[in-house]
């Protein structure tokens, strides 16, 4: 799913957002489930390589073993000149999401992603956007305007999705969750609702117990 730059007036986003969210929800049942531990390789103590078998929307890495990991970094959004990175949520699942504030779709998803946060976050899982494309301040308001609370990297050159090796950058959005050792689980290449995202992450917080004590590499 591609992602063209959208100049829909604030006004109309309500209606813009119930069109959309019909039509995500009759591809979201078209949608084929795969599991990536059969169309590959094992990427057992490995890097992560993206493939996407058949061109599905929706793939799963299973089992954990045959994940690979991820390290990703880059300048905060909010905070120009801090930096963030995967590191400093270490133990924990991390659900990062592709977007830009020119894109419709990630409109139609942005209160689902803050909902599924709200609902996770007390059990070790971090949502870390990835800002593409895009203006500074047109993303900043993006974020005041959509209420999101957890960070984003700024990234409108796309560099620190070179940590995915063959990800498609030109998808937006797109969402990636990464399991407690920060090995690649599962990928969406479409937007998302609340029902779609909920219940993996849930599902892969649950693989491994949260760590007993809080991380201390960095601020959240």
């Amino acid at each position: 799913m591609r992602c063209a730059p959208s100049r829909t007036p604030r006004r109309h986003s309500q209606h813009w957002r119930t069109k959309f969210r019909r039509r995500i929800t009759g591809a979201t049942a078209a949608v084929v489930l795969v599991v990536a531990s059969g169309c590959g390789p094992a990427t057992t103590g490995s890097s992560f390589e993206f493939a996407s078998p058949g061109g599905q929307t929706k793939i799963f890495y299973d089992p954990p073993e045959q994940r690979g990991a991820v390290q990703l970094s880059g300048e905060s959004l909010t905070e120009p000149g801090r930096e963030l990175s995967l590191s400093q949520y270490a133990g924990k699942v991390v659900v990062l999401n592709v977007w830009g504030s020119w894109c419709g779709p990630c409109r139609t998803e942005a209160d689902d992603l803050e909902t599924v946060y709200a609902k996770t976050k007390d059990s070790g899982v971090q949502f870390l956007g990835v800002n593409v494309r895009d203006d500074r301040s047109a993303a900043q308001d993006f974020m005041t305007n959509f209420k999101v609370s957890y960070p984003s990297l700024y990234d409108p050159a796309g560099r620190s999705l070179l940590a995915l090796k063959g990800f498609p950058r030109s998808v937006v959005p797109a969402t990636i969750i990464l399991d407690r050792k920060h090995r690649v689980a599962a990928v969406f290449l479409t937007a998302l609702l609340e029902s779609d995202l909920l219940p993996v992450v849930q599902r892969i917080a649950a693989e491994q117990p949260a760590a007993s004590s809080p991380t201390t590499g960095g601020r959240p």
